[in-house]
């Protein structure tokens, strides 16, 4: 439900009036901690907005490339990967078949969404999508223990090169796109489209929302995010 924020409380009064105190802490400390408080609120709201105006965004175009893939259960194209549902998310996995192992922050990602690829499911279908053939993705799920992620091979690299997954040089990077099925009609409905060119400086390139839920964890933490390490395959 999209909240009218023109007509909610004040930011600031809402964190003045929060009844949560920790023991011993200092006057100095719930003075920062109620402004900080009542920036979180105005984040909440901001990312509701935004949230608002994704989901009004005009139709996007038209999917019309002859995608082929291979999914777990065979071959399929575009439209089958949809299911019976209306919307369809797409990730494109930095596996292509050069690698001998996969992106570890893609890995990264996946790994969390496993925990709710069945729930998402519910309400949508979700896939990765990878260039290496199905065979080397099944035996990775299987390694990682992954259940309920699903995996296609884009089978002739043509859905990685139009939905950004390759870039004109060759190179990959990860994309998250998402597809609707509505009145017979497949179109493109939403990517994450920040690269370094949107990146603020001395910020690595980051999406809004920032889907690996680690950095959410890590944005808590006196330390942040860090910048001299970066996720792995094990440890």
């Amino acid at each position: 439900m999209t909240v009218q924020t023109d007509t909610l409380a004040l930011a600031a009064d809402l964190a003045r009036d929060n009844p949560v105190r920790y023991p011993n802490e200092s006057p100095e400390y719930r003075a920062a901690r109620t402004a900080l408080l009542a920036q979180e609120i105005e984040l909440r709201r901001q990312i509701e907005r935004v949230a608002a105006q994704r989901r009004a965004l005009p139709p996007g175009g038209p999917v019309t490339g002859d995608y082929r893939f291979q999914t777990e259960d065979g071959a399929c194209d575009f439209a089958g990967l949809f299911g019976d549902k209306q919307t369809l998310g797409l990730y494109s996995y930095m596996f292509g078949p050069e690698r001998e192992r996969p992106c570890p922050m893609c890995t990264n990602l996946l790994g969390a969404w496993e925990g709710n690829a069945a729930d998402l499911d519910q309400r949508m279908s979700l896939l990765v999508i990878a260039r290496s053939p199905i065979e080397k993705l099944i035996a990775w799920k299987q390694e990682r223990g992954w259940e309920n992620l699903r995996m296609a091979t884009d089978l002739t690299g043509d859905y990685s090169r139009d939905y950004f997954g390759i870039l004109p040089d060759g190179s990959e990077i990860p994309s998250f796109n998402i597809f609707t099925r509505r009145d017979g009609s497949i179109r493109h409905f939403w990517s994450g489209e920040m690269t370094g060119q949107t990146a603020d400086p001395g910020q690595d390139p980051r999406g809004a929302p920032d889907l690996p839920p680690m950095w959410a964890v890590l944005d808590t933490t006196p330390e942040g995010r860090g910048t001299d390490w970066y996720p792995k395959l094990s440890y």
